[in-house]
């Protein structure tokens, strides 16, 4: 006797139902779609005991006649499929055959359904896999479909499923998901006769994603055209203290479908590169579409993965398109805190920036140790190479700022319509603008300043470099001094002059001039650890990981730290610096630099409106 044998529909039924039916959700996330592509305009979810008691989807799409509500409870029968090849470009949400099947062999299942044109309706019930009884009845067009008692006869199920609050957050984000793929149509959720969701038509994609964020604001706008086969993308990411560990909170959807893919979140993340903090993953919802030929989504039993036919040119697409939305945002955001012009005050000589320059350094008017502000006169500081050959200095001396004339009259306190009130806690600089308080890290504002000139440099091989008079002797460890071979390029182009002394012993007779006054062994040793240990941070356009690590490290190294005073003029040359950036908002590991306040939210902090 045969040991194999054809298994019964019923147990088949029951063994699709363990990949196709994993807890409620997956139950309301079959009937939406089986309502999304059956037409429907409004879709109305209502559940009991969190979707084990009842789930009932109710829309009002073109319904079906009993013939085909007959098929719909068969196994493997769909009308989304007419030939072998339309597998190959799939354009509905559903399209095996396989969930009404499932479901009722799990559940006890009752179909009410009329088409357009029809006196009359369908109704079908089904008890755990066995048709019950099929008659005609009263009903509205389009299609009821009511899920009782779920898991009711594989109670070893239920087991595995978690509070019933949390099967109900499921559900909520179930319908979430879908209705961002549809704004255009109309959701609702209720739960033991209480409303949950409300989602609209809208005709505004960007007000649905407002209804699903909960009122969020929408920081970067991904809008990007389709270029040949390659997706177009469309979509708004929230800002970064938005975000959160759980890259659930980031929504994709490839035509129209829910996804979760690796490749996606992976551009993104890159996009946003010095936008998020180590632990940081975006937030908000991006929609691709893409030829159906493009994309396969018949790789997984919940059709929850997806495999792009060309996952490279996806991935640029989506790099660029999230580059570009922060570009964009980089501008609106110079343009709301600096303007182009401002008055200038009588009797005020100003530098080429339109910012006074600082009184000499002499004496203690200005702290040694903060010399590195980046004063517009300061050619470090804006990127060029000096023509006069670099001084000499002491390992551990603070290099100058250039004496620069006396202005004649007061310090200006204002720099393109930001006016400067002041530092307070020795980290912040304090601003106003036209009804607006802003406030400015002082730390992570110079690091990106820095970082930025740094990578410049960098691409154009003209980072500046200070000789030292005493050479530093560095002692390596093995893995220090594998590091140093093998980065010893890059390095070279970063500013360090290193000369190889024997065995693990190396010399240091120069450094980047922007990191003059750093203990060149202390920041040396920091960065051949890092590099012997490796980096995880993606790589910034041609600048490598690794490197981009190294040039952010530097950065904020020599960067003004917490605890420095300042003096006007080295604030408002910060600031001048600013409003020239190209990137400013964020440092290069992702804080921001600067929060704006507007007066109505310090008048509601005092209780004034």
């Amino acid at each position: 006797m045969s040991k194999i044998r054809v298994l019964s529909e019923h147990l088949a039924n029951r063994i699709a139902a363990g990949e196709v039916v994993e807890r409620p959700a997956s139950v309301v996330k079959e009937l939406v779609e089986n309502s999304l592509d059956g037409g429907a305009t409004r879709i109305a979810v209502q559940v009991e005991g969190s979707g084990i008691g009842l789930i009932r989807v109710a829309d009002n799409g073109e319904g079906m006649d009993t013939d085909d509500v007959l098929l719909a409870i068969e196994r493997h029968a769909t009308s989304k499929l007419r030939e072998d090849s339309s597998l190959e470009a799939i354009a509905t949400l559903g399209f095996r055959g396989e969930a009404l099947p499932s479901i009722g062999s799990v559940s006890r299942l009752t179909i009410l359904s009329r088409p357009a044109g029809k006196a009359t309706g369908t109704r079908a019930e089904i008890r755990y896999g066995i048709l019950h009884a099929v008659h005609e009845a009263g009903c509205s067009e389009g299609t009821v479909v009511e899920v009782r008692a779920l898991f009711g006869n594989v109670p070893a199920r239920k087991k595995f499923l978690k509070s019933g609050r949390t099967e109900l957050l499921h559900i909520e984000e179930v319908i979430r998901n879908l209705s961002l793929g549809r704004p255009d149509l109309a959701f609702s959720l209720e739960a033991d006769g209480r409303k949950v969701l409300e989602l609209p038509a809208r005709p505004d994609f960007a007000q649905r994603v407002r209804d699903v964020f909960a009122g969020a604001e929408l920081w970067l706008e991904v809008d990007a055209p389709a270029e040949g086969e390659g997706p177009a993308v469309r979509g708004f990411l929230l800002q970064p203290d938005f975000s959160a560990a759980k890259t659930s909170r980031l929504r994709l959807l490839v035509n129209a479908r829910p996804v979760q893919d690796r490749v996606i979140r992976h551009a993104v993340t890159e996009g946003l590169q010095g936008f998020l903090m180590k632990g940081q993953s975006p937030a908000g919802v991006l929609l691709l579409t893409i030829p159906p030929g493009e994309v396969d989504v018949n790789v997984h039993p919940a059709k929850q993965e997806i495999r792009f036919r060309r996952p490279q040119e996806v991935h640029r697409v989506l790099v660029r398109a999230v580059t570009e939305a922060a570009r964009r945002y980089q501008d609106r955001a110079r343009d709301e805190i600096f303007t182009l012009r401002r008055p200038e005050p009588p009797g005020a000589e100003l530098g080429s920036s339109g910012v006074h320059r600082a009184r000499p350094a002499v004496g203690p008017r200005v702290q040694p140790s903060l010399r590195p502000v980046p004063l517009p006169s300061h050619p470090l500081y804006r990127g060029e190479r000096s023509a006069e050959p670099a001084p000499v200095f002491l390992p551990g001396d603070e290099p100058f700022a250039p004496a620069v004339p006396e202005p004649e009259g007061p310090p200006a306190q204002e720099f393109a319509g930001l006016k400067l009130i002041g530092q307070a806690l020795e980290l912040y600089l304090i601003c106003e603008r036209e009804g607006q308080l802003v406030v400015i890290d002082q730390h992570a504002a110079h690091e990106r300043l820095l970082y930025q000139e740094l990578r410049t440099g960098y691409l154009r091989h003209q980072v500046p470099r200070q000789s030292l008079m005493f050479p530093v002797t560095l002692e390596l460890r093995r893995g220090q001094a594998e590091a140093l071979i093998e980065n010893g390029g890059e390095l070279e182009r970063l500013g360090f002059g290193l000369e190889h002394f024997g065995d693990e012993t190396w010399v240091v007779k120069s450094v980047p001039a922007l990191t003059a006054r750093i203990e060149p062994r202390e920041l040396l040793l920091e960065i051949l650890d890092g590099l012997a240990e490796g980096s995880s941070r993606e790589g910034t356009g041609s600048i490598p990981g690794r490197i981009d690590h190294l040039l952010a490290t530097m950065a904020c190294k020599a960067a003004i730290k917490a605890g420095n005073r300042l003096e006007p003029e080295e604030m408002l040359g910060l600031l001048a610096r600013m409003g020239e950036s190209d990137f400013f908002s964020h440092c290069p590991h992702g804080r921001p630099v600067f929060r704006s306040f507007s007066a109505r939210e310090i008048a509601q902090w005092f209780k004034r409106c």
